[in-house]
This record gives C-alpha cells, sequence and structure tokens, in this order.
C-alpha cells in the first residue's frame, strides 16, 4: 500500500476512535436506569469479553505469558486498573448527572497534568513554550474555580485519575488491546461479584428493564473495545504530532455536546476560562509541532551527513584499490612485493666453457 493511502487510513481510524470517544455523552444516557456503578460494572465485565474475542481471533496472545512471570509488571497493571476503573466511573456519573462540559474540561486539562506529572515524577526537563502552557493552564483552574465557586473537581479528578493512568502504562509496556484486557481480567470478578450481588437483591435492572436494555449494557463491551481497535490502527500509521492534535477531537465534540445538546450553563467566567485553557493547549500544540519539524530537520541533516561519509570512505577505498593495482606489474606479486628476478644468458650456442662456469657458480662456495 502507497504511503499516501496508508496515512489517509490512518486518519479514518483516528477520527473514528477520536470520534466515539466524543460521542459517549449520548451513549451512557441511554443506560439508565442504571446508575453509574452498575453502567461501571457491566463495561468491565463485557469488555473482557470483547477483547478477548479480538485477541483470539488476532492470535496475540504471546504477551500473556511472559506477564505472569512478572509480578511487578502485575501489580502496575493492578494499578493501572484501579485508576481507569475511577476516571470511568466518574465519567459516567458526570455525564448521567449534567456535568458535561466540566467532564470535557478534565479532558482538555489532561495533557497539562500529563507534563506536571513528568516534571515531579519523572524529572524531565520542561521547554519555555511548555512551562508556559502549564502556567496559563494553571490560572485558567483558578478562574474557573471562581466561576463555579468550588474547586472544578469533576475536571480535576478525571484529569489527575488518567494522567495517573497514562503514567503506570507508560511503565508496563503493553499495546492498547492487550493493556485493555490484562486491566479488565483483574476488574471482572470484583465487577461479576457486584453485578450478581445487585441481582440478589433484585436491585440490578439487567434482568428488569427489557431486552434492549439488556442488550444496551451489553455493548458497553463492544463500545469500550471499538475505539481502542481502531486508536491501534491510527498509530501505526500516523506520526505522533498527528496522533497529538486528534486527540483535542475528543473533549470538543464533548464540550460541544453539553453546551449545543444537553444546554449545560456557560456563564462569562466559564468561557473565560475555557479560552485560557485551549490558549494553554495552543501553546502547547505549537511547541510540539515545532520540535517534531525541527527534530525531523535534524534527522535529515545527519542522514545526509552520514550518507556523504560513506560515500567519502567508498571513493577513497577505490582510489586506494586503484593505485594498488596500477603498481602490480609482470615482476610485481599480487601484494606489491617484487617478484625473484632470473637473469636469462642471450639464446645462442652454449660452448663448453660457458657450461662449466654455469656449474660452477650453481654449486656456490665451498662447504655451503
Amino acid at each position: 500500500m502507497k504511503p499516501m493511502s496508508e496515512h489517509r487510513t490512518g486518519l479514518a481510524y483516528g477520527f473514528a476512535a477520536y470520534g466515539i470517544w466524543g460521542l459517549f455523552p449520548l451513549y451512557w444516557p441511554l443506560l439508565e436506569p442504571a446508575d453509574a456503578v452498575e453502567i461501571l460494572a457491566h463495561r468491565m465485565v463485557w469488555s473482557l469479553a470483547v477483547v478477548g474475542l479480538v485477541l483470539l481471533v488476532l492470535r496475540r496472545w504471546s504477551w500473556l505469558r511472559p506477564l505472569l512471570r512478572q509480578p511487578r509488571r502485575i501489580g502496575l497493571i493492578a494499578l493501572a486498573a484501579a485508576a481507569i476503573s475511577a476516571n470511568w466511573g466518574l465519567y459516567i456519573w458526570s455525564v448521567n448527572s449534567g456535568h458535561v462540559v466540566e467532564a470535557a474540561l478534565g479532558y482538555f486539562i489532561n495533557p497539562l497534568v500529563s507534563i506536571a506529572f513528568g516534571v515531579l515524577l519523572l524529572r524531565e526537563r520542561l521547554r519555555p513554550a511548555q512551562w508556559a502552557a502549564v502556567g496559563i493552564g494553571a490560572v485558567a483552574v483558578l478562574v474557573l474555580t471562581l466561576g463555579y465557586g468550588e474547586l472544578p473537581w469533576i475536571a480535576l479528578s478525571l484529569a489527575f485519575s488518567f494522567a495517573l493512568y497514562g503514567l503506570v502504562k507508560k511503565h508496563v509496556g503493553l499495546d492498547g488491546l492487550e493493556s485493555l484486557a490484562a486491566e479488565t481480567s483483574l476488574q471482572f470478578l470484583p465487577a461479576l461479584g457486584f453485578l450478581l450481588f445487585l441481582g440478589s437483591r433484585g436491585e440490578s435492572t439487567f434482568t428488569t428493564e427489557g431486552t434492549g436494555h439488556a442488550l444496551l449494557l451489553i455493548s458497553a463491551g463492544a463500545v469500550t473495545a471499538l475505539p481502542l481497535v481502531c486508536f491501534g490502527g491510527a498509530a501505526v500509521r500516523l506520526p505522533l504530532s498527528t496522533i497529538g492534535l486528534l486527540q483535542y477531537l475528543t473533549p470538543t465534540a464533548q464540550f460541544l455536546l453539553g453546551v449545543a445538546v444537553f444546554h449545560e450553563e456557560m456563564p462569562p467566567e466559564r468561557w473565560a476560562g475555557f479560552s485560557l485553557v485551549w490558549l494553554a493547549l495552543s501553546v502547547l500544540t505549537w511547541d510540539a509541532l515545532r520540535t517534531a519539524h525541527r527534530t525531523r530537520g535534524d534527522l535529515r541533516r545527519a542522514g545526509a551527513a552520514a550518507a556523504e561519509k560513506a560515500a567519502a570512505e567508498a571513493e577513497a577505498a577505490a582510489d586506494a584499490a586503484a593505485k594498488a593495482g596500477a603498481g602490480t606489474g609482470p615482476n610485481t606479486a599480487p601484494g606489491g612485493a617484487e617478484h625473484p628476478r632470473t637473469e636469462l644468458p642471450p639464446a645462442g650456442p652454449v660452448t663448453q666453457a660457458e657450461t662449466a662456469a654455469a656449474r660452477a657458480q650453481a654449486q656456490g662456495p665451498a662447504g655451503s
């Protein structure tokens, strides 16, 4: 497949992945009257079933045996599962409780929180533009706090839990589908136990709200896995700079849904806070694109320099070989050494005196 076709396919996968995530606020209300915790439990159970089936079809199980021999990685996966469980549950609750805009804010500021984690926990060094973006983001949180009358705790909790999830996954080293399979494997038994507990108390909506409701709850697994599959298809075809830009589609779509579809209030101070967040993200994106462009330029120049050096070395080697070949004559050995010369007498009759002299010379000095 041609590179341009690969790029277009990657863009299609990317738009599909981030588009599906952006439309989540339309999906979760369909699962009511189930509350957020019951929806979360169904999401965990059916996600494992769907991801397990996908991995079975793709025959991608080679990662499992090495993982089982590494308790530390399993512990990190358990921490990641806890972080994403909190993130999923809070997000479902916020959407179904009328806080779509604040949930979108959480995913807008998530890149800024991830950068802060990198500085504080990984001792990463920031470029000036990144410092500026983090500073603008902090001012935005202050403005939004004044606007809400309290800390935007939903947004901050979503941002920090997802940033923690990303930080832990960085050390786990599993791809999207494999990671989700490992995490939901740890989530499965507690989630299934909770659903059975609800059923024993007659509080489960899975069997009491009709077949359509049950199918919607089951579909939570496919809704969780499908964008991950699409994201995997985009990640192997697109540069990271493009992926970084596409990620803003999700909170943008969620924000627009919160304002236009769910008619959530946006007083002037919230617009001001969101504007500052968007400014911070613009600075961050500009810096990332500029750095990526500069890095590609450096790589091209390094590649050109290496090619010139290799060509010069090849030319020097060819010149040396040519000189060695020119020095090889009829009395020269391949290594350049002179063959011993044999002086032959001129052709013609050989007298008896000449023959006797030749024999004496061949015998050498006496005693040899």
